[in-house]
């Protein structure tokens, strides 16, 4: 029931009809302010906004301020009064929201749940679009009406160079991580270093979100809110009352032949210093999502996951909700897990807050997409970068440059060699940076 201290509760309305294939999803969002949830060409894009809700990032994580509700209640809060059609019944149909979370609390960049006008949806050999309203809105468009492409601008490129943490003091950082695991501060800390640059004004930007989706197929590539990438960690997905993860922590490049391919991975696979880094991930997961979860079980033993660029050690995780927590719920106990903070936790972030010169803003935040009935898909934000978008419109600003960042991190812990870490970064950056270049 709503606190009838607040305002009530917008309506929604969601129309979901089934249409014809279409060849490229991306081209149903917006070039300078798409949003995006592909992988291996299933997946949900938007276009337009119906609804932006913007959170602080002690709101987004924590309890709220009196008399204020907290993310997920305030969804439920629209959901229950939402007029929703949704004949398919099919991941991502029916009424969503696009969502990305700021990493830290104390973050100077608030988290976002975007409710789009126009989802395109595909999902196996079906194909549909959702429209979405405000009740009482007069738009003209019809729940019938076929979905718009918009053709693809100009190929473009970003320049980009050393940002607040250059290799050199990268490694610094590192050192410092080290210290603390050494006097026992904490026996994990995730550190992060940054690239600045510019794209030209006016990108389409739907460009750098299709070079991610198209090289790295067996990730999430998304884009919300200006937060473009390609993340091959599921933070957690939802559906039907089943929780699943996937928890990746180690990581060593691909090798230049076969025979260099299959030794990388067997040394990250019984390298004890990945293992036990990895075992920090998947213990967080776990005891994040025991009190919300019944027959909870992970895998005994790791398995390398082999992408483009890079092996990771993965484990899954599988439990069945118990009670009514919704994806936004089990978002906000389970970040930051150890693969993108560190233990214990609390010391990790403010060990990320001494050593990192600068705000991760989203990066190796939560990011996906959330329905009416709390299901719904996220990633760790990864293999990213943030275009500066305008703040009122939520599209890249008119200027003759827009202003792009992009992290990669590693997990440091006892053993770890700084230089080593910054290849590792390295390594991380190849997605995107390939894609921006």
């Amino acid at each position: 029931m709503t606190d009838p201290a607040l305002p009530p509760a917008p309506r929604l309305i969601a129309r979901t009809r089934e249409i014809d294939p279409v060849e490229d999803l991306l081209e149903y969002t917006s070039p300078d302010a798409p949003m995006v949830w592909l992988r291996r060409g299933d997946g949900i894009v938007g276009s337009g906004e119906t609804l932006r809700l913007g959170f602080g990032g002690e709101d987004a994580y924590s309890a709220p301020p009196p008399g204020q509700p907290a993310v997920a209640e305030l969804w439920r809060t629209l959901a229950a009064v939402a007029d929703v059609d949704d004949p398919l019944d099919l991941p991502g149909t029916g009424l969503v929201a696009f969502g990305s979370f700021a990493f830290d609390r104390r973050s100077s960049m608030s988290s976002r749940l975007i409710v789009p006008t126009t989802v395109v949806g595909r999902h196996g050999s079906r194909f549909w679009t959702t429209r979405i309203s405000l009740a009482g809105d007069d738009g003209t468009s019809s729940d019938d009406e076929p979905p718009t492409a918009v053709p693809y601008g100009p190929y473009w490129s970003a320049t980009l160079g050393p940002g607040a943490l250059d290799p050199a003091a990268y490694q610094e950082a590192v050192r410092g991580g080290l210290d603390a695991i050494d006097d026992g501060t904490v026996s994990k800390v995730v550190l992060a270093r940054d690239l600045a640059g510019t794209i030209p004004a006016g990108s389409d930007l739907r460009r750098l979100a299709r070079a991610l989706a198209s090289g790295y197929p067996d990730t999430w590539a998304y884009a919300v809110d200006g937060l473009i990438g390609a993340s091959p960690e599921t933070l957690v997905t939802v559906s039907r009352g089943v929780a699943t993860a996937r928890v990746l922590a180690g990581t060593t490049p691909r090798g230049a032949d076969a025979d260099a391919d299959v030794a990388a991975s067997l040394a990250l696979s019984t390298s004890a210093k990945d293992l036990d880094e990895h075992q920090y991930a998947v213990q967080s997961v776990l005891a994040a999502l025991r009190p919300h979860t019944t027959a909870l079980c992970a895998s005994e033993q790791p398995f390398a996951l082999k992408l483009p660029n890079v092996w990771h050690l993965a484990t899954d995780v599988e439990g069945d909700i118990a009670g009514a927590a919704s994806a936004l719920d089990l978002i906000r106990v389970l970040h930051p897990t150890a693969a993108v903070a560190g233990t214990p936790t609390d010391a990790a972030l403010d060990v990320i807050r001494r050593l990192e010169p600068f705000d991760r803003g989203r990066f190796a935040g939560p990011v996906g997409w959330v329905n009416a009935k709390g299901d719904g898909e996220w990633a760790i934000a990864l293999r990213c970068a943030q275009v500066d978008l305008d703040p009122v419109r939520g599209v890249a600003a008119h200027r003759d440059t827009i202003r792009v960042t992009a992290f990669a991190g590693a997990g440091i812990v006892a053993g770890s060699d700084p230089e080593s870490e910054l290849v590792e970064t390295r390594v991380k950056f190849r997605p995107i940076v390939d894609a921006l270049a």
